[in-house]
């Protein structure tokens, strides 16, 4: 049975975005340890420069963790699809003409459109949207080099 309404804000999420409601934070969710995942070895080269892109500054976040492999990679193995049909796109245009003489829209329209809702779904999950980013508030000190983690190998 499904659940009603919207679906929660995780805490992770929330303690970033400055706990905009001021209702108490869930103390009990699991907090996985912030280690991103390895790179799926079935993702496309594409796909694979993708997760490269964005894997350590979303670990940085603390937002992408083991748990999150499945959503991250469908996100950058709907990238490198979306990319795939942008670019035969950009190539050829949007239509072709039949052999009857009538303009006909290429499938990869279609291909590119769904993998780009399906990207912007997994984005909003990753805090990876400008509208998702504006909720966020960095740590201090985001992106620069601590000594003492460097020291402790965190």
């Amino acid at each position: 049975m499904a659940t009603r309404g919207r679906k929660p804000t995780p805490t992770a999420i929330k303690e970033l975005e400055g706990n905009p409601g001021h209702r108490p934070l869930n103390t009990a969710e699991p907090k996985p340890e912030r280690k991103a995942p390895a790179c799926p070895k079935n993702l496309s080269r594409e796909g694979k420069k993708e997760w490269r892109r964005l894997c350590k500054e979303l670990e940085q976040l603390g937002v992408l963790t083991h748990l999150d492999m499945g959503v991250f990679a469908v996100y950058c193995d709907a990238y490198a699809k979306w990319k795939e049909a942008n670019d035969f796109l950009n190539e050829r245009g949007l239509f072709y003409i039949t052999p009857s003489g009538y303009p006909q829209q290429f499938p990869q329209v279609t291909i590119a459109q769904n993998y780009a809702k399906l990207m912007n779904r997994c984005a909003q999950d990753l805090g990876l949207t400008p509208s998702a980013r504006s909720r966020l508030i960095a740590a201090d000190g985001y992106g620069e080099d601590d000594e003492l983690e460097e020291l402790l190998g965190e």
